[in-house]
């Protein structure tokens, strides 16, 4: 069986379940469910839904990106050889930024230098991984797009490792980075403190030097062979093509994002986004509602919906619906089938976040990741509706906060216009 559709076999058969113990509205609301299909293909719209159901994203199913005209994508296999975008070719500089001022400028024992010939290649960071490699969940997202782009399982050496070999002695206090760019386009780069290169909180994975995603290696339209990913921040920090690191004395970002009115340094936030949910619906049926929820750095409790009728509008002074009707989904637990072309469905050995003794995760729902939830919706009258779902994060904050503002991470209430027919 094709690998994304054992996971939504397995996931689809997991929410299934869910309908099944709340009794006989459930059985109702399931049957009537498009999700309660044997052949997915068969519906435009719920391929799209089982699509987003399987855990972690399978590598074709993601939507490359990228600058430039052409971008790296759409270089031919030679050219890409040429600029170093394959791993027999690829190459990593670290080395001193020399357009600071001169008597703070870095100091550098040993830079990573393509003109002294000690530039990284893969050979080394191979080696590096020998000893150093790990691995994590992590989703990515945007900071201006509400639904994640993709779920993946990560491998790669931290960048720290790679950072001390270049000897930094004095006035270093950020490294900021770029990748392959046309050189006929602006480059885009992002940047971090020396402090989150170098050192880990508590439980956070490190940064890291991503050479694998879901156990495969980086295809080059998804930015291999090498790209930056930073646990718990945006995907602009995550910069695709890797080729460049600065290390430099100067105190702020110098992102790309940054010049463009973002707020670079705003981590992931938690929010909930309907996966499956009814635009229309017969008087007194039952419907089933699934969704999906990011988990930012305030951690997730609770994913919750509520249903107001549009001739009892939202008061215009609650901007944020803090007075609807809010009722409890159920989270759903890890899946059996991880998804993402592992094999089997199975995770390798010791991400991270699972538990090497139990295979389980360490705890549930995982930050910088999703988890799915599935609720029931109960009989309407005929009309017309505001369907919404939000989080509860661990701190008992319901979302959105912190307040949507523009440029710090989407993460407004979803709302779907819900018609129930007279």
């Amino acid at each position: 069986m094709h690998d994304s559709m054992a996971f939504v076999k397995d996931h689809v058969e997991l929410t299934r379940r869910f309908f099944l113990q709340l009794g006989a509205a459930g059985v109702a609301a399931w049957s009537a469910s498009s999700l309660a299909a044997q052949d997915p293909g068969t519906d435009a719209l719920l391929t799209d839904a089982v699509a987003k159901l399987e855990y972690l994203t399978s590598l074709p199913s993601i939507k490359p990106g990228g600058r430039g005209n052409p971008p790296p994508s759409k270089l031919p296999r030679e050219t890409l050889r040429e600029v170093g975008l394959v791993p027999e070719t690829w190459y990593l500089e670290v080395v001193p930024d020399t357009e600071s001022e001169l008597k703070n400028r870095p100091k550098l024992e040993q830079p990573l230098s393509r003109e002294l010939g000690t530039a990284l290649d893969w050979k080394g960071l191979m080696k590096l991984a020998e000893r150093s490699a790990v691995r994590f969940l992590h989703v990515c997202t945007c900071t201006n797009v509400a639904d994640p782009f993709h779920m993946c399982l990560w491998e790669g050496v931290p960048l720290r490792e790679v950072i001390w070999m270049a000897g930094p002695k004095a006035n270093v206090r950020r490294a900021f980075y770029y990748g392959y760019h046309n050189e006929q386009s602006k480059r885009f780069q992002s940047s971090l403190p020396l402090g989150r290169i170098l050192e880990d909180p508590p439980g956070e994975s490190p940064v890291i030097l991503a050479y694998k995603m879901n156990g495969q290696d980086i295809p080059g339209p998804l930015g291999g062979p090498v790209r930056m990913i930073v646990p718990g921040a945006y995907g602009n920090k995550s910069i695709k093509w890797l080729q460049h690191i600065v290390l430099t004395n100067e105190f702020q970002a110098n992102d790309s994002y940054a010049q463009a009115n973002n707020d670079t340094e705003s981590p992931i936030k938690t929010q909930a986004r309907f996966i499956h949910a009814p635009t229309e619906l017969q008087p007194g049926k039952p419907a089933a509602l699934t969704g999906l929820a990011q988990v930012g750095m305030s951690g997730l409790s609770k994913v919750q919906y509520c249903v107001r009728s549009q001739n009892n509008p939202w008061p215009e002074h609650d901007p944020y619906l803090t007075k609807g009707d809010w009722k409890e989904a159920t989270i759903l637990p890890p899946p059996q089938h991880w998804g993402g072309g592992l094999p089997e469905g199975k995770l390798p050995a010791v991400p991270t976040q699972i538990n090497p003794a139990t295979g389980k995760p360490h705890v549930w729902p995982i930050r910088y990741t999703i988890v799915h939830w599935a609720a029931l919706l109960g009989p309407l009258p005929a009309g017309k509706y505001d369907l919404c779902c939000r989080t509860i994060d661990a701190n008992g904050l319901a979302q959105p906060m912190p307040r949507p503002l523009p440029k710090t991470g989407a993460n407004a209430i979803q709302q779907v216009t819900l018609t129930v027919q007279a």
